[in-house]
């Protein structure tokens, strides 16, 4: 039997329920111009999981996908458009929006993409240009 954590989460709506097991690889904010579109927010909160730990309870068939670039494949509901998560095949982790895990606590360590924030936060984490060098970025922080 394990003892790693599971948390539920679903859409907007409930017709998409899924849940997480374990801990996620890195958490933090995107700040980048196409999650903030996505989003419809000035910046998203992202926890990445391996995709292993994703499972979905119900509503499998009523999933979307829609990928701009081939770096990241959005998830969303069929019935009430609720984004869910992003399968990112390049890094091999799974962005499940923080937001969608209700009993999940989202606990940030990075900025990431912040040469591009349109909300400037002064929290004391790291301000990434873009991405940590070993997942391909420039590695180069920002001033706060």
């Amino acid at each position: 039997m394990s003892n790693a954590n599971t948390y539920k989460g679903s859409c907007f709506c409930g017709a998409v329920q899924f849940t997480v097991t374990g801990e996620p690889v890195a958490m933090g904010y995107c700040h980048c111009e196409s999650c903030r579109h996505w989003s419809a927010g000035p910046v998203n909160a992202f926890s990445l999981w391996q995709p292993d730990a994703l499972q979905i309870t119900q509503g499998a068939d009523n999933i979307g996908t829609y990928n701009k670039t081939p770096n990241s494949f959005r998830k969303w509901c069929k019935t009430c458009g609720g984004h869910l998560f992003s399968e990112h095949p390049g890094m091999g982790f799974t962005d499940v929006y923080a937001a969608v895990i209700p009993g999940f606590a989202h606990q940030p360590a990075v900025h990431v993409n912040y040469q591009e924030t349109v909300l400037h936060i002064k929290d004391g984490l790291p301000k990434m240009k873009d991405f940590p060098a070993e997942m391909g970025g420039s590695g180069i922080n920002l001033p706060e």
